[in-house]
């Protein structure tokens, strides 16, 4: 075979055939994470469409908890796909990963929505999404083991670190191909049938990268283990059930992958929900602006990729931990102050106060942002997260009497959702306006929508928000609008009730008397300083991932390395970093502080630099020909 000799220690050129290896693999797990990442972040357009029947809150929930079965089947596709890959082949393991995952893919682009095929168009999309998952975790053990066992030896962390860019580059390309779609339509179009032409384009991509992976050859490792015999009948009991190779996993896990998951989480997902949901910058700018960093950045995986075969693996990646572990708390609060100044401003000067009833208060672990809470205090506690305030908790109120908050000398009684009854509407209203006066005045940076009120209920408008000193008679005296009834109706202007048989409704529009809502000033995000901030945090992602793929395959011997790396990665990235934001947000909601939560990628990163600093050996210079 041509590359036989490519375990070769000499260091040479890259050869036609090697490039080639190395954009095949790439290119189809760019293509796999691009996948992957569009059912997240078009999330909203498909809950629409497929629970369409169900109220939004259950919708949202029913939505967010099949993106999260794609990340907990992942290690399963580690361990089905690992042990084909081990017994049958690297190069046909992948070829199957990346045909399912495109399939998967674009039948979610043609699958018809709940309202023509009923309940069996969510049941076919979970399916969907679970074969998503399980393709991506058979998908990167085999692209990287493949580079790997045709890269030289001196060269193979260069060589592999070209497979680490494709995770950055598949979201990277994702943000770009749904901006320009966005871009391209109308809003309502968009939402009714535009969010599937992203999915559609994957059939293009799928079919680019399955004739360039049909032209390839079996890895040389592979094929030389197979002529000696020497490849394992058992891979699964071999990787983890001798304590050999079951301790080498363990190590990989949690002296590794846990770590670097958690570090890549926080930098280029974690940062990008951040300052869209805490610091409440607009979703579209974040798009673009965590898309400069990661088009700038990127190229940092192949560059510490290129180092790691010169000073190590192990060096490049505990550094890249040390440096996220002291540098995180800093760098999230640095990105509070350029991305939103004013709410910076509030949270050191005006902090609220939650007196509850003790018991009345839980750990808010609600892995889909969408849990609806129904104790007094979790509900005052959630609503205070949401809009980013800091709080404290006092436990020191008479059992079964509601929570109350205080934000400077403002003072609010929340309410208990069951006891609430059919007053649950009115109270939450009136809890919610109560807290946002209190924080406008506090110098949070709230706006007022303006507030669409029919005719027949604009005295009681009027009555029911004194703060707004506004005049009924000045409001009819001006501009108004009349709407059909069944158009009112279903913008919820009014019920059918209150229209009581009317044809038509006026209705004004009258301005900052609306919802309220935190938001970030456009005129005062730093865009600078906040992509610079993000380059940091990718730069980190890159010391801790470039190098990963080179580490994991050379831990493992050739007769289990697809089975045996494959586990530890996707368990460290599936669960430890897939479930990253959820835990944070649940840290960060029981102490009242937007930063708390942070302390989960710190310790967890810290835990992997001990254990990695302390029992990981470096493999620089392994020969994984005789690895077997």
């Amino acid at each position: 075979m041509a590359l036989a000799s490519t375990a070769s220690g000499s260091s040479r050129g890259m050869t036609r055939e090697e490039k080639k290896v190395i954009f095949a693999s790439s290119l189809g797990t760019v293509f796999e994470w691009y996948d992957f990442y569009l059912y997240g972040a078009l999330a909203a357009a498909i809950g629409t469409t497929f629970f369409a029947s169900y109220p939004e809150g259950t919708r949202n929930i029913f939505t967010l908890l099949v993106f999260a079965a794609g990340f907990l089947v992942r290690p399963f596709g580690a361990l089905v796909f690992g042990r084909i890959g081990d017994l049958v082949g690297r190069k046909y393991t992948f070829l199957v990963t990346i045909t399912i995952m495109g399939l998967s893919t674009f039948l979610v682009g043609l699958l018809p929505g709940s309202a023509s095929w009923g309940i069996a168009a969510p049941i076919i999309l979970v399916g969907l999404r679970m074969l998503q998952g399980l393709a991506l975790g058979g998908e990167y053990g085999g692209a990287a083991t493949y580079v790997a066992e045709h890269a030289p030896d001196d060269r193979r962390g260069f060589y592999t670190s070209w497979i680490q860019t494709t995770a950055t580059l598949g979201l990277f390309l994702s943000l770009i191909i749904i901006l320009a779609v966005q871009n391209s339509l109308s809003k309502e179009d968009f939402a009714a049938w535009g969010w599937r032409i992203p999915f559609l384009l994957s059939a293009i991509l799928l079919a680019i990268s399955v004739w360039i992976r049909l032209t390839l050859s079996e890895s040389p490792a592979f094929v030389r283990m197979k002529e000696e015999g020497k490849g394992s009948k058992a891979p699964l009991s071999e990787a983890f059930g001798q304590w050999k190779n079951a301790k080498i996993a363990l190590l990989a896990l949690f002296g590794l992958t846990a770590g670097q998951a958690v570090v890549w989480y926080n930098g280029q997902f974690y940062a990008l929900f951040f300052l869209t949901n805490v610091l409440k910058v607009d979703a579209q700018s974040v798009n673009i602006m965590v898309a400069i960093a990661l088009a700038v950045g990127a190229i940092f995986f192949v560059v510490f990729g290129w180092l790691s075969d010169k000073i190590g693996r192990k060096p490049i990646i505990m550094a890249g931990l040390a440096l996220a572990i002291v540098t995180t708390f800093p760098l999230f609060k640095a990105l509070t102050w350029a991305a939103n100044p004013a709410l910076a401003t509030a949270q050191q000067t005006t902090r609220a106060t939650v007196t509850a009833a003790p018991g009345d208060c839980k750990f808010q672990f609600n892995p889909t942002g969408t849990f609806k809470y129904t104790t007094s205090c979790d509900i005052a506690t959630a609503f205070l997260s949401k809009n980013s305030v800091p709080y404290d908790v006092v436990t020191t109120a008479a059992a079964g009497t509601p929570a109350t908050v205080k934000i400077g000398n403002e003072t609010a009684e929340s309410y208990d959702a069951v006891a609430a009854g059919d007053q649950l509407k009115a109270k939450e209203a009136a809890f919610g306006k109560a807290i946002n006066i209190a924080l406008q005045d506090g110098g949070y940076p709230l706006k007022r929508a303006a507030a669409k009120v029919a005719d027949q209920k604009l005295d009681a408008f009027v009555a029911a928000n004194p703060e707004l000193k506004l005049d009924a008679a000045a409001i009819r005296a001006g501009e108004k609008t009349a709407v059909p009834t069944e158009q009112a109706i279903k913008d919820k202007v009014l019920t059918k009730d209150e229209a009581a048989g009317a044809t038509e409704v006026t209705v004004y529009s009258i301005p900052a008397a609306g919802a309220f809502a935190m938001f970030a000033d456009p005129a005062q995000v730093n865009w600078a300083k906040v992509i610079g901030i993000l380059f940091i945090l990718v730069l980190y992602v890159t010391m801790v991932y470039g190098p990963i793929a080179a580490i994991l395959v050379e831990m493992f011997p050739t007769r289990i390395r697809y089975t045996g790396m494959s586990l530890p990665y996707h368990i460290g990235n599936g669960w430890f970093g897939g479930f990253l934001p959820a835990i944070v947000f649940a840290l960060s909601a029981y102490k009242g502080d937007i930063y708390y939560g942070l302390w989960y990628p710190v310790v967890i990163a810290a835990m992997s630099l001990v254990i990695g600093m302390i029992f990981v050996r470096d493999t620089l210079g392994t020969d994984l020909h005789t690895k077997q």
